[in-house]
């Protein structure tokens, strides 16, 4: 699976993604579509993508292990994969406490629901873990095809590279803004990242982790933290953003764009970044 995804994909709300959509990323070269916002119950969104398209790779980043059981999520995943085989990746995490009540004991969590997906015969190669400390991005390169870290920077992605060796997957997020104006670029960047990621703790920690203080965090976050989190400029300034976590080490980098129209920067950026479709 870690192959079929490409080099790029695009991560969009699972909400906010049509067939439309999904055949144009297709016929722009994009190797995978990475659905936010945790898509669960029957994954019927993902089947409808994948019925309305040919060759892209859909991915869930993430189905939450806390709203969804892992039998109902496996019995889905054998649905979709019957119809589309090597064509879905099913993105799995454990989500953030202030988000969860029942959020005990995250790392126990992780370990039970993947043994429910590996006795429910979800093959390994066909699964990808939400990390971003060690201990899981340990986990994800151990039980999973590998890791899909979400709001993390380059080097991030080179300690995570270190953290799970050369073999698995390592697809993590960037976020993007086509425009030149550095002031603007910056409120868009800032609406998105301040509320809510700034104010849950696991990304909190792992941004602290890799040398960002809480002053960066503090005040929707500092403009430094958030160019480096929010690539924008030109269209080749953006695409530096992807392409730095490439040299750092990753197989696959899922760009969301930010804005009210995505589909100028999509375009774009597959010019840039040199897609074959």
């Amino acid at each position: 699976m870690a192959n079929a995804l490409g080099t790029y994909g695009i991560w969009r709300p699972s909400g906010k993604v049509t067939a439309d959509l999904a055949s144009e990323l297709e016929a722009l070269g994009f190797g995978a579509l990475w659905l936010g916002g945790s898509p669960g119950g029957d994954l019927k969104v993902a089947e409808d993508l994948l019925d309305a398209s040919e060759r892209i790779v859909v991915a869930t980043g993430i189905v939450n292990m806390w709203t969804d059981d892992a039998t109902s999520i496996a019995s889905a995943y054998h649905r979709i994969v019957h119809k589309h085989p090597g064509r879905f990746l099913l993105g799995v995490g454990v989500g953030h406490p202030e988000a969860t009540a029942a959020y005990q004991k995250p790392y126990a969590k992780i370990v039970g629901y993947l043994d429910e997906l590996d006795r429910a015969d979800v093959p390994q190669a066909d699964l990808a873990l939400a990390a971003l400390g060690p201990q899981v991005l340990r986990l994800a390169g151990e039980r999973t095809a590998g890791a899909h870290p979400y709001l993390t920077t380059p080097e991030h992605t080179q300690q995570a590279r270190e953290i799970l060796g050369e073999q698995p997957l390592l697809a993590p997020e960037h976020k993007v803004v086509l425009e030149s104006d550095p002031q603007r670029a910056r409120e868009i960047g800032r609406s998105t990242v301040a509320s809510p990621y700034l104010g849950l703790t696991n990304y909190r920690n792992s941004l602290l982790r890799t040398g960002w203080t809480e002053q960066d965090l503090a005040d929707g976050g500092s403009d430094a933290l958030i160019d480096a989190l929010v690539a924008h400029g030109s269209v080749e300034d953006i695409a530096a953003g992807p392409r730095a976590h490439r040299d750092a080490g990753a197989d696959h980098v899922a760009i969301q764009v930010l804005g009210e129209d995505p589909a100028p920067a999509y375009r774009a950026l597959a010019d840039v970044l040199e897609l074959v479709a």
